[in-house]
């Protein structure tokens, strides 16, 4: 499962001119979920997601987490995160889940989120979403529950 975050100071993502969802400070998790990832993925990524220091203190320094600072996420699905470009000039999607896989992953980090007492908005599985974000700083990392 792979993730790129971004602190922002707000984002929203709309379906079709129809807000769907919405947070204020907090971080925008793109999630691809690969054909061979399960739940320890998730809650592997969503432990560090979580309590990741990235949010400034009273000093300017990153060393206060999402759960710290009262952020929000807002988690959106994207398998083009999976996508192998190394070869030829068109990406590859075959590692990527299939569909019915990939919902039920991304529905079960949605949920551990929440059931981590962390406000989660999210824009809808396999749809064409337009994600609207205010970036904080830029921060932005990428996180691959493979490599742990």
């Amino acid at each position: 499962m792979i993730a790129v975050i971004q602190r922002c100071k707000q984002a929203s993502v709309t379906v079709a001119d129809e807000e769907v969802g919405r947070i204020d400070h907090g971080l925008v998790v793109l999630l691809g979920v690969f054909q061979d990832d399960n739940e320890a993925d998730a809650d592997f990524l969503i432990s560090k997601i979580i309590h990741l220091r990235i949010f400034n203190d009273e000093n300017g320094k990153m060393n206060r987490s999402l759960t710290d600072v009262n952020g929000s996420l807002l988690v959106v699905s994207q398998f083009t995160l999976c996508g192998d470009w190394r070869k030829g000039r068109r990406p590859s999607f075959i590692r990527a889940a299939e569909p019915k896989k990939g919902a039920g992953l991304y529905n079960y980090f949605v949920q551990r989120c929440r059931e981590e007492s962390v406000p989660t908005a999210t824009g809808r599985f396999g749809a064409m979403m337009d994600v609207h974000l205010v970036n904080e700083g830029p921060v932005t990392f990428v996180l691959d529950s493979r490599l742990k």
